[in-house]
């Protein structure tokens, strides 16, 4: 039997913007099942859909250290990019229960991981950890019977930066939330493309799939750089309220 195909685009580091566009566009127009492997530059913070920016993120710092601050059409927590390696998965074959499909594509995750020696878990809702420490958070929308997962792969963690970014509910308390922090979360200490070989392994394992090496296409590229445009990078999408 003839293995199904997952389309495979690795890029280079973009801004904020043009990585959740071309998310966005990959998710209209792709016919294949893909994985796009990605990172950011500069850093950015990226919020979940329904979270008020003012709330979560200091603006004026992020502007202070060159930090981009996107919002994404996934739900979830803001998110602080930095040294990480990111994945999107984009599907129109998925289960439909929300913790299933957190546990089918993670599990890709898990085994790309595997590959390169960590030992790492499934943390419901959509955690992955290694010795009961985070290294990735995910998040999933759908749309049009497509969906759309990405997630993190931390590959090092600079908890001090991070909430020097992100807001904190009680700034008293700022100091314990941070040794938290350190004591939950932690980066792989491994290199991009180590983790990102794994990581390809993992899929074509989990999905018994043949990875099909593809770049974005013209049509692709030019409805992210519209998103981007229009829509991640405008104040009115990053602004708006949302209840």
């Amino acid at each position: 039997m003839e293995k199904m195909k997952i389309r495979l685009i690795e890029t280079p580091a973009k801004s904020a913007f043009m990585n959740m566009g071309i998310d966005e566009a990959l998710m209209n127009l792709t016919t294949l099942p893909t994985l796009r492997l990605y990172s950011w530059k500069p850093p950015a913070v990226s919020l979940g859909y329904f979270q008020n920016v003012t709330d979560e993120v200091n603006v004026e710092k992020c502007r202070e250290l060159g930090v981009d601050v996107v919002r994404r059409v996934t739900g979830g927590g803001a998110v602080f990019h930095d040294t990480e390696l990111t994945y999107s998965f984009i599907t129109k074959n998925y289960p439909p229960g929300i913790l299933e499909s957190y546990q089918l594509i993670c599990g890709a995750v898990i085994k790309g991981l595997a590959k390169v020696g960590v030992n790492a878990a499934f943390a419901p809702l959509n955690d992955i950890v290694m010795g009961g420490k985070k290294i990735s958070g995910n998040a999933q929308t759908r749309k049009k019977s497509v969906l759309l997962q990405h997630g993190t792969i931390l590959l090092q963690v600079d908890v001090e930066k991070m909430f020097s970014i992100l807001k904190v509910p009680d700034e008293k308390m700022k100091d314990k939330i941070i040794k938290n922090v350190k004591e939950r979360v932690v980066g792989l200490n491994m290199p991009f493309d180590n983790v990102s070989d794994g990581i390809k392994q993992g899929f074509a394992e989990q999905f018994n799939a043949q990875l099909a090496p593809s770049a974005v296409t013209a049509e692709e590229l030019l409805l992210a750089e519209k998103f981007a445009n229009d829509k991640y990078s405008s104040t009115e999408w990053l602004f708006e309220k949302r209840v």
